[in-house]
């Protein structure tokens, strides 16, 4: 189909304009070579994405939180102006399990004693065997084979006797990375954890990785980063096929042919699959990609008149597994004229209610929002949602995950090239992976090993 075409030729092809590829071409691009960017969507930002609601309230429908040890985010912050804003944190947090609502400051210790007890000490277990998984080969950790078979649901069950310590962490698996403790293993989990900076079994009511937010939007981050790429970013062209053969790579879309010397591809796992690879990818990389699916959740939004959960002496943040809704957070922004309330609905939830008509989502979770937050929250100005599972170019959120058994068998293919294609994204990072600091850092690696390749070959 693109034969008749003429070949465009650059230094460097990068697949998506998330924050990953687009780091990787701003290094790349202020190193002196010729870039191109190739993006499926009509936007840069990847699971950034800005949105408003109709009462004129700026939201952010995907990554929110900037931590306050996220280095490369809040530079870019300083560079492009942006305004950043604390997270509110003030009052009691609410945590409802086992068909109970507790109450206290910091929601790690607002299950009653005993399973407080329990939680605690789990999440300090959690954060001892983590130590013993390396960074960058976590299959050679103590025992691998046996906790990457054994599933987090088996783990927290022999950790914890009660039900609502069970529940608690549940809640928590859920709301951090998406999925039911049964879809992954206690090792991909240790090494996620470990990867991410660690559980931060918090003293403070709000966790250090999500200490910020931005006013307007964190894909300000992409544009801005975007604005330096000028015309080398292409939207609404996704890859459909990537030629390894020969000297080049080439890389084919629905309007043109691109030839480059090296190719990063910087987009959600399981997207990788989508393109026709010329030859296959090799059998672990194709098995790591298919047995790494993408997490489940919708994002949902209400505003009020007000922050009225804040008179009633509430943070606004809400743990929970006695509804579908996992997650709840103050979303306001400091200075705004109304208040904001985020929700998250993740895992097995999400799956079942991405597929149901915003409506009946919107009636469930203010009822919810109503039981944690009081009467005013089942009637706010606006309500709106984003099923990230049925996004064409993402297929899910925050992040994909390894089944039990991935991470020892087919692990060590997340970073290795495959001929002179490179991967990238927050998946693949080494530091802060799940976050956008991690996204960050995993473009500058990828345009660091490019760098590294290029010389070595004398290109």
């Amino acid at each position: 189909m693109t034969d008749s075409r003429t070949t465009e030729r650059y230094d460097v092809g990068v697949v998506g304009a998330g924050l990953a590829g687009l780091t990787a071409a701003r290094e790349l691009t202020d190193a002196g070579l010729e870039i191109v960017v190739l993006e499926a969507r009509d936007r840069v930002g990847g699971r950034t994405a800005a949105g408003s609601l109709s009462t004129g309230d700026a939201i952010d429908r995907g990554a929110e939180w900037i931590g306050a040890d996220h280095e490369r985010v809040l530079e870019f912050v300083e560079e492009f102006g942006l305004e950043l804003c604390e997270q509110y944190d003030d009052g009691v947090d609410r945590v409802a399990v086992a068909g109970e609502l507790f109450d206290h400051e910091n929601r790690f210790r607002a299950l009653p004693e005993e399973s407080a007890s329990e939680l605690q000490t789990a999440l300090e277990r959690i954060e001892s065997l983590r130590r013993d998984v390396p960074l960058e080969s976590p299959s050679e950790a103590p025992d691998a084979d046996r906790r990457d078979a054994t599933t987090l649901e088996s783990w927290k069950r022999e950790a914890m006797a009660s039900e609502a310590a069970r529940e608690a962490f549940d809640a928590f698996v859920r709301a951090e990375f998406t999925v039911e403790p049964s879809a992954i293993s206690l090792l991909y989990f240790l090494a996620a954890v470990d990867a991410g900076g660690g559980l931060e079994i918090p003293s403070e009511s709000t966790s250090a990785t999500q200490a910020y937010r931005l006013a307007g939007s964190t894909q300000q981050l992409s544009e801005g980063l975007a604005d330096g790429l000028g015309n080398a970013i292409r939207l609404t062209e996704p890859v459909r096929r990537l030629d390894r053969r020969g000297d080049d790579v080439t890389l084919e879309t629905d309007d043109g042919t691109y030839a480059v010397s090296d190719a990063i591809v910087a987009v959600p796992p399981p997207l990788i699959d989508r393109i026709d690879h010329e030859p296959s990818l090799p059998a672990r990389r194709r098995g790591l990609v298919q047995r790494m699916p993408m997490g489940a959740v919708v994002k949902c939004f209400a505003a009020y008149e007000e922050p009225f959960w804040r008179e009633n002496g509430y943070s606004g943040s809400v743990l929970a597994t006695n509804g579908i809704v996992t997650e709840v957070a103050d979303a306001t922004l400091p200075g705004g004229d109304r208040g904001l309330i985020v929700g998250f609905v993740a895992g097995a939830d999400a799956l079942e209610w991405s597929d149901r008509p915003e409506t009946e989502r919107r009636e469930r979770v203010l009822e919810e929002l109503g039981r944690y937050l009081g009467p005013r929250a089942t009637d706010p100005l606006e309500y709106d949602d984003e099923a990230w599972s049925t996004t064409r170019w993402s297929t899910g959120g925050y992040n994909a995950a390894m089944t039990p058994g991935t991470l020892t068998t087919c692990g060590d293919a997340l970073r290795e090239p495959v001929g002179r294609v490179r991967w990238a994204g927050s998946e693949t990072a080494l530091e802060w992976r799940g976050f956008m600091e991690g996204a960050i850092r995993s473009g500058e690696r990828v345009a660091s090993e490019v760098l590294e390749d290029r010389g070595t070959r004398g290109d």
